[in-house]
């Protein structure tokens, strides 16, 4: 019922008129005035009823006079009336009528009762009313009201005290809620107060309004008590205290903050009046030193609990409300209370200090503010990160015991020893956990200073215990281990509270983030900077303080739920900062919860190193260093396990306590939940968590999982049973924590990974050195990581792949083994795993994936090879088919190979090639048939395996016909590649660069096939050389006709002539030591027990192959442009072939050359066999078999017409052209200068004195040579030159001049006695004959060349009498050589000679009146050359000889005169003359005797052909005397003249001298003469001088023989006369009567009057001879003697003889 309604005005009236009933009746006897004033009030009353309609705002006009009565009654001091009376009062104020006068009577009335010490209670009961009802109370009169409280409260008795107390806190906070509501009401109009005047009127408020005027000097007045100054509105006071002005003044500020907010003038009380007077106050506690000297020089006030405690509120008021308008003030409080922690201070100053930190730590916003205004301004105090600091080393403090060196020293009570510690474990918060009979309390333990824990207030909020109690005057005893909990509360609420401030904010950032970026995808989101730097240095400013503690907390926690706590609190800092990116900060509390899980002192270097860096930062805090403490080791905990440490010298055992296991599992939760911020320090946590698994012996298995197992190891791991039942769950969440990687963003997953790797380096540096079991757990973990983030497995695969390499590479056996598995998992793993897009739409993934598999070739370790093929194996088999454009790689992997590497690796990626040639080659892009193509030659040029070598050659040979097979499809994807790469080679501007690039790609992988095969034709083993040129030459012949034609050119050069280089150098620098036996039983025959022989071999294959090249594809090689420099090149190695000093090879190089000579043109093979021959079916060629060019063909795209495009060049006849023969020609010159080079220096003989060895070439060679040119010549006749036949006759020369060796000898030579010739001889013969008849006939101007060849064939004639020196060479003649002996042997060249020389008879014959022959004196050489045997005869080597030479002579001459003749003018025979003479001479007169065995009959013959020679001088050179010059006649003449007359050896005997005499020669001679000496057919004076001449040496001789006679007759006496002399003497006078006939018969002018008288003379010396004793002499003598009668003359006169 309200108090306006009729009722309850009608009931105050009641009750108004009762009350003053009561007092007319009370003061009816004692005090009659008031009786009086009661009385005329009821009336008064009754007649405002009675008026107004408005009773109460009557009432309230009225009111002076109403309440007059009852103040009145106060007046009289009676407690009874007073107390009716303060009643009355109270219900008139209640009712609110009374008016602003009223009011002040009453408060005056009230002084007054309050003086005189009367009904206290109740004054202050009405005071409240009335001040609370409403406002009519103000000014001096609320000052009044205010001070009588005031005065009340200081009063003796307790109860009054205190209701005082209780009304003025009332009273206050009554004026402060007027003000609050007349802002209210005045919210809506604008004021604008003049400034407030500075400080120089305190009392000059006129811009406030009345309530909030009242509210000011009320809190001015207060601050005055306070300080102890006189008040300046509170008028009146006497008496008051501090401790109740500061709590006025606290709840003033902390109820209605917003007053002093909004006015200025509160504002500037509050920073003038409050802050200096709080600082003044504070004073004493500042100085304050415990246990400071009391001989200082002024005693320092003592710190007073209640008004310590009481500013502490003050300020964490002020603080808290009012931070924004006092920051410097704050700074300074903030600082004074970071001083009050410090250790000298009293007990319950720290006690309460901490209390009020800790309520700026429930404040995280405040706290933030701090940081703003001081920490991030550049020259203030870092207040924030001060009051974390010394939180810490208030902590410190506790732990630190001063005297610990005495047993004052707490000692925990009984159950809290170590010996507990398990029961502390479970032993909940606070000390209610009961266990067992044993109750143990949560506390810390650190050095034997054990401190409880106590639950000091709920999470989040600080309830405070020592600023709470304001009763208390005297300090109260802190109990053991408040401050310490407080201070830990503290701290945790410290950090929840930043944390999850920032966590928020960011969150809401991170979605603003998130919003932007899905409205402007295009623009970049651009956060606030402001907000992360204050963050920022929120956490910078606070993270060593709080590490510190933490740490420290940590280590001496033996409860587990503060440990747990302490943890979380690391954790959740941890991962602040890692998502603000603090780096260090971050790894320290890693780094702490790192350090907490292992045991103590591990060495472990990660962290180690990074504690380091952080015990170099102690921070000064007011000249208090915090320290970060190491760890204890003396902590009681319970041990849990024994382990081995990880590291590379063995250190005993570790022990690992519960706590440890509780860190780890908060080091796996940190992982887990915060992995995306760990960044680097992925590293520590990792580290830690390897050496943990290592301690706890938790080795990988299958896919990287770790799984316990330690019992290799041996007893030095000891698990308890609690730990235990722990591991699989530990595994468990290890493998989960790898397997959640997947959650992480990709630049958490890559620190992850780096981490994962430095960890895997460090444990292969510490495996590297011993043989100890290697940690495998970031092994492990890597294969895990990467195989549950497959889908994006492109991002890691580098880093990780890069790394596992590395591994493979650890000298470790067991490292190295997990690197290759792990490795290989992932490989195969990544590509069986279904991405997206799939793989084979992904070419540069699949690439990606299959590269480390390619890099595992570079590891030199077998096992890791033996894993990698294996692993190729594999993922042939299961993903063969799909490799695609991983091909290169897995074939590069395959290839791989070295020499150096074992037998069994080498065998396994055979394996893996025979797999891909049989069963993959249509899978793989056809770009990379060339790779398969190298691969399979490699393993041919291995040479581990020969076995193996020789198999891959077998490949190519099935690669190959895999071309062929497929070749169409193949062309294609070429060349769809080619375009591909033409145009990116454009674009980038560079040229195509693949190998034999110009020839198209199909061509080029033949090339490349052809090179291999060329490789392997010069491997070091003589097997593989072999089957390598064969295949070789095979293929080129089976498919060369796909080639296109320039390919052919790149084949020529590139492929068969490099072939032949090398096989040229490496035969010609093999070595000649013979091979011992081939290992075994194999034994080697003799023709290749030398490298040398071997690669012999190889030479000659090659040489053949390449020359049947030549041969078969002759016209399309023609039909390249530099086919003569081809012809040239091949030329040139079967010359060097042919002159190599080995017989095989010289031999088989000219078999090559006769290969290449022998096609005049090459026949067109008839399409058939050509397609026969690229082992085409029949069926195909049908068509055009008939084929020409212009046919049209059945099937446009058919193979057939490939081949014919192929083929073109060697089914069409080229045009017969100019070009084409000269072009030919050229050919065989080139050929011709080969043929004279190689025959030069083949034939050449050795200069300087023979060495034992030196090499002369065999018969077969040279015959083959020689057998070469017929052929040769074939070519060249047209254009072949004296120069040139004069080269091949200096070869002719040569090569019948070179001897053979004694060993040989049997098998080339006839038996002496046959006059064979032998095979060589027979070539340089024929190829004699084959010049002379194409020079027969050939055009005249051939036939110059008739006397080089009469000439070549003369000095073969030579031979017959003087064999030809090979050099300085001995020869032993055949005969006398011995066959056993290494000699070289002279052969028999009479045979030879004679048939020369038949040759030469022969061609004279038809050539003897050609000009050349004439010119050249080619019959002077002719009978030059005979009279060599003629004139030895019968010392001629051979009997035939001369024999020969004497019918060659007759016939020559008979040839020959007649031309001679024919040309006596021209004077080109006139030196042939004199020879003529010499050689008959020589030979009618010889200087050797005939051999004394000659038979009669044999004798007879010779002397029958001297006399045949003299009959042709008679009749071919004497009857034409006047062509001939004179001193030849003479000569021939005298000879006859010499041959007439009887000369023979003396040797004869006697029996036989009658046949030897040569008795019919020297009759024809001498009728010779004679017949010549008087021919009367004198035509010419040359022929009479020829008789005349004959005739005086007849003369001459026959005078000389008598006179001889004469003489010997004499003296001889009775002997008679040699049978010779007689004989001589006969035929002298038979020549003389046979000379008297003639001259009978003869015209008497035909005689010479000389000639008369020589006859005349002769008479005389007849007549001598008469006395000879010899009949036959007188009757011969008679008959010579009988003819002088028919000149007896007389003589006539003087001058008549004188005339005639």
């Amino acid at each position: 019922m309200s108090i306006s309604s009729p009722e309850a005005v009608k009931k105050l009236l009641e009750n108004m008129q009762t009350d003053l009933r009561s007092l007319s009746m009370e003061c009816k006897k004692k005090f009659p005035p008031v009786k009086e004033a009661a009385e005329s009030g009821i009336v008064k009353i009754k007649t405002i009823a009675a008026r107004n309609t408005d009773i109460l705002a009557a009432l309230k006009e009225n009111s002076l006079e109403v309440v007059q009565p009852f103040l009145m009654g106060c007046g009289t001091k009676e407690p009874k009336i007073t107390q009716l009376c303060l009643a009355a009062i109270q219900r008139l104020m209640s009712h609110e009528v009374v008016s602003e006068a009223a009011a002040g009577n009453i408060i005056n009335m009230l002084w007054q009762l309050m003086e005189n010490g009367l009904e206290e209670l109740k004054l202050l009961q009405t005071v409240l009313v009335l001040l609370t009802t409403n406002t009519v109370v103000h000014d001096e009169v609320l000052s009044k009201a205010i001070v009588l409280c005031f005065r009340l409260h200081f009063t003796k008795d307790n109860i009054t005290n205190n209701t005082a107390a209780a009304t003025v806190r009332q009273v206050v906070t009554v004026v402060f809620e007027r003000m609050v509501a007349e802002d209210e009401r005045c919210k809506g109009i604008v004021e604008h107060p003049p400034p407030v005047q500075g400080n120089t009127n305190r009392r000059s408020v006129s811009t406030l309004r009345p309530s909030a005027k009242d509210a000011y000097m009320l809190f001015q007045d207060l601050c005055q008590l306070v300080n102890a100054d006189a008040p300046y509105w509170l008028v009146g006071m006497t008496e008051m205290t501090r401790t109740f002005g500061l709590e006025l003044l606290e709840s003033v500020l902390n109820d209605f903050p917003g007053v002093f907010l909004q006015h200025q003038e509160f504002s500037f009380l509050l920073k003038e009046r409050v802050c200096p007077l709080v600082i003044k106050l504070f004073s004493p506690n500042i100085k304050f030193r415990q246990g400071s000297s009391a001989s200082s020089p002024a005693p320092v006030e003592k710190p007073y609990f209640p008004i310590c405690m009481r500013l502490l509120r003050v300020v964490s008021v002020l603080i808290k409300h009012f931070y924004g308008l006092l920051v410097t003030e704050c700074e300074i409080f903030l600082s004074l209370l970071v001083k009050f922690l410090d250790g000298e201070k009293p007990q319950w100053l720290r006690a309460v200090a901490v209390e009020s930190v800790h309520r700026l730590c429930v404040q995280p916003h405040l706290l933030r503010s701090f940081c703003q205004s001081y920490d991030m301004k550049q020259h203030s105090t870092k207040v924030f990160r001060d009051i974390v600091n010394a939180l810490g080393s208030f902590i410190q403090s506790l732990f630190i015991v001063p005297n610990a060196g005495n047993s004052t020293a707490v000692s925990a009570p009984a159950g809290g020893s170590g010996s507990g510690g398990q029961g502390a474990a479970q032993g909940g918060p606070g000390a209610g956990g009961v266990s067992g009979n044993l109750t143990t309390q949560a506390a810390f333990e650190y050095r034997g200073n054990w401190i409880p824990l106590m639950t000091v207030s709920v999470q989040g909020s600080a309830k405070a215990t020592y600023l709470e109690m304001l009763d208390k005057v005297e300090p109260p005893s802190i109990p053991e281990g408040y401050a310490m909990s407080v201070a830990f509360s503290a701290l945790l609420d410290l950090v929840r509270g930043i944390t999850s401030m920032i966590e928020r904010e960011l969150a809401v950032e991170e979605e603003a983030a998130a919003e932007f970026r899905d409205t402007h995808p295009d623009q970049q989101w651009q956060p606030q900077p402001g907000v992360h730097l204050v963050w920022e240095e929120m956490v910078s400013a606070c993270w060593c303080g709080l590490l510190a503690a933490l740490s420290l907390l940590l280590d001496a926690s033996t409860d587990e739920t503060a440990t747990e706590n302490i943890l979380k609190a690391e954790l959740t800092m941890a991962s602040l900062c890692g998502r603000l990116g603090l780096v260090t900060p971050r790894d320290a509390f890693i780094t702490a919860i790192c350090k907490a899980s292992l045991p103590p002192h591990y060495a472990l270097t990660v962290l180690s190193s990074n504690a380091a860096n952080l015990s170099g930062k102690a921070y000064s805090i007011q000249g208090q260093s915090v320290q970060i403490i190491s760890p204890s080791s003396e902590s009681h905990q319970q041990v849990v396990a024994v382990g081995q440490p990880l590291t590379s010298q063995p250190q005993g055992t570790v022990v690992l306590t519960a706590k440890n296991i509780q860190c780890m599992r908060t080091l796996l939760n940190l992982a887990h939940c915060h992995g995306a911020v760990l960044g680097t320090s992925w590293q520590l946590v990792l580290a830690t968590l390897q050496h943990l698994v290592w301690i706890l012996g938790l080795k990988p298995g299958l896919g990287g999982a770790l799984k316990p197992g330690r019992a290799v190891e041996g007893p030095s791991t000891v698990l308890t049973t609690a730990v235990m039942t722990d591991l699989p769950v530990i595994s468990n969440i290890l493998s989960r924590l790898f397997e959640s990687s997947q959650y992480l963003d990709d630049v958490s997953l890559h620190h992850l990974i780096n981490a994962l790797c430095s960890l895997s380096l460090e444990a292969m540096e510490m495996a590297s050195g011993n043989n100890k079991e290697p940690s495998l757990f970031a092994v492990a973990k890597l294969l895990e990581t990467g195989l549950v983030n497959m889908d994006r497995i492109e991002i890691l695969w580098r880093p990780l792949t890069g790394h596992l390499l590395e591994v493979c590479q650890h000298p470790n056996s067991r490292m190295r083994e997990w690197g290759a598995e792990a490795l290989t998992a992932l490989i195969k793993a990544s590509l069986a795993y279904k991405h997206d897009p799939p793989l084979a739409e992904n070419p540069r993934l699949q690439l990606l994936l299959l590269n480390p598999l390619k890099e595992l070739s570079n590891v030199l370790h077998a096992d890791i090879r033996q894993k990698q093929l294996e692993s190729v194996l594999q993922i042939l088999q299961s993903q063969g088919d799909s490799l695609g454009p991983g091909w290169p790689l897995v074939l590069g992997v395959i290839g791989a190979i070295r020499n150096d590497q074992g037998e069994s690796l080498i065998r396994t990626a055979f394996q893996c090639l025979q797999l891909v040639v049989t069963d993959f080659l249509p899978a793989m892009p056809c770009t990379c048939l060339q790779i398969v193509v190298d691969v399979a030659g490699s393993f041919g040029l291995q040479n581990q395996e020969l076995n193996i070598s020789l198999t891959s050659i077998g490949l190519l040979w099935n690669i190959s016909d895999y071309f062929f097979q497929r070749g169409e499809a193949i062309i294609q994807e070429l060349e769809r590649e080619e375009e591909a790469l033409q145009k990116q080679a454009q674009e980038k501007g560079e040229t195509l660069n693949r190998p034999f690039h110009p020839a198209p790609p199909f061509d080029c992988l033949w090339l490349c096939l052809y090179a291999k095969l060329g490789e392997m034709c010069v491997d070091p083993r003589p097997a593989v050389r072999k089957s390598a040129g064969q295949t070789l030459f095979s293929t080129i012949a089976a498919h060369g006709t796909l080639l296109q034609q320039p390919t052919w050119h790149i084949v020529v050069w590139k492929v068969l002539f490099q072939l032949l280089g090398c096989v040229r150098t490496s035969s010609t620098t093999a070595d000649k030591e013979k091979i011992e036996s081939g290992g075994g039983n194999i034994l080697i025959h003799h023709s290749r027990d030398t490298a040398e022989k071997q690669w012999a071999e190889t030479w000659v294959l090659t040489l053949a192959g390449v020359a049947r090249i030549f041969n078969t594809r002759r016209y399309l090689l023609q039909q390249l442009g530099d086919f003569f420099e081809a012809w040239e090149v091949l030329l040139n190695h079967i010359q060097s072939a042919a002159l190599s000093k080995n017989n095989e090879v010289s031999l088989a190089a000219l078999k090559s050359f006769q290969e290449i000579l022998q096609i005049v043109t090459p026949v067109r093979d008839s399409a058939g066999d050509t397609f026969a021959a690229m082992g085409v079916p029949p069926v195909l060629i049908d068509p055009f078999s008939a084929s020409g060019p212009g046919r049209p063909l059945v099937r446009s795209d058919s193979l057939v017409e490939r081949l014919t495009r192929y083929n073109g060049a060697e089914l069409q006849a080229p045009p017969p052209g100019e070009e084409s023969a000269l072009e030919d020609s050229a050919l065989w010159w080139s050929a011709w200068n080969t043929w004279y080079r190689t025959g030069t220096d083949s034939t050449r003989p050795p200069s300087g004195p023979t060495e034992k060895f030196s090499f002369i070439p065999s018969q077969p060679f040279l015959t083959a040579l020689i057998q070469i040119f017929p052929a040769l010549y074939q070519h060249i006749k047209a254009n072949f030159s004296m120069e040139d036949l004069k080269k091949l006759g200096v070869i002719l020369h040569g090569a019948v001049s070179v001897p053979i060796s004694s060993d040989a000898s049997p098998f080339i030579l006839p038996s002496y006695t046959e006059a064979v010739l032998t095979s060589l001889q027979e070539a340089v013969l024929t190829a004699l004959d084959v010049l002379q008849k194409a020079i027969c006939v050939g055009p005249e101007n051939l036939q110059i060349m008739y006397p080089a060849i009469f000439e070549q064939l003369l000095l073969f004639v030579e031979f017959s009498c003087k064999p030809p020196q090979y050099g300085r060479m001995e020869t032993k003649h055949v005969a006398n050589a011995k066959y056993n002996q290494a000699e070289w042997v002279a052969l028999n060249y009479v045979p030879f000679a004679e048939r020369s020389l038949e040759v030469v008879l022969d061609l004279y014959h038809k050539t003897a009146c050609h000009k050349a022959v004439i010119n050249e004196k080619v019959l002077q050489n002719i009978i030059k050359t005979l009279r060599m045997p003629l004139g030895l005869k019968y010392s001629c080597p051979s009997e035939s000889t001369w024999k020969l030479a004497v019918s060659s002579l007759l016939k020559v001459l008979s040839i020959g005169l007649p031309v001679a003749r024919q040309h006596a003018l021209s004077g080109k025979f006139d030196t042939m003359w004199p020879e003529l003479a010499n050689a008959f001479e020589d030979f009618l007169f010889t200087k050797s005797t005939p051999p004394d065995n000659m038979s009669i009959q044999e004798f007879q013959k010779n002397e029958a052909v001297d006399v045949e020679v003299v009959q042709l001088i008679s009749t071919e050179i004497l009857p034409f005397a006047n062509f001939i010059p004179k001193d030849f006649v003479g000569q021939i003449m005298t000879m006859l003249n010499r041959g007439s007359i009887h000369s023979q050896s003396a040797s004869f005997t006697e029996a036989e001298i009658d046949v030897r005499m040569r008795e019919d020669f020297s009759k024809v001679c001498f009728e010779t003469l004679l017949q010549f000496s008087f021919s009367n057919k004198v035509s010419t004076p040359q022929e009479g001088y020829i008789s005349r001449m004959a005739l005086s040496v007849l003369l001459k001789r026959s005078q000389d023989v008598l006179r001889r006679y004469v003489e010997d007759e004499r003296l001889s006496g009775r002997c008679p006369l040699p049978r010779q002399q007689v004989t001589e003497i006969i035929f002298v006078l038979k020549a003389i009567s046979t000379l008297m006939d003639s001259l009978k018969k003869t015209q008497p002018e035909n005689v010479d009057g000389n000639t008369w008288a020589q006859v005349i003379a002769l008479y005389p010396t007849l007549v001598e001879c008469i006395t000879c004793s010899s009949p036959e002499v007188s009757s011969a003598l008679k008959e010579a003697l009988g003819p002088f009668k028919d000149f007896m003359q007389p003589p006539v006169s003087r001058v008549q003889n004188g005339e005639s």
